[in-house]
């Protein structure tokens, strides 16, 4: 298959599923007020989490007594 055409084959691929893409938000319900509170907790969450994953382990103490 020739380069050109392969691309032109997928600008079109893209283009339908941007207007469906698009259809399918114009027609969604918008959320409740509650689930986004929820998400913004959890994912604080679970930056913090990422954080303490994320920094050293000060090994200059001993792990036991």
């Amino acid at each position: 298959m020739h380069s050109d055409i392969h691309l032109q084959l997928h600008a079109l691929t893209a283009a339908e599923l941007h207007r469906e893409s698009a259809a399918d938000h114009a027609h969604a319900a918008p959320r409740p007020a509650a689930s986004t509170a929820l998400r913004v907790r959890l994912g604080w969450v679970l930056v913090e989490l990422g954080l303490r994953l994320a920094t050293p382990v000060d090994r200059s103490r001993p792990l036991a007594a």
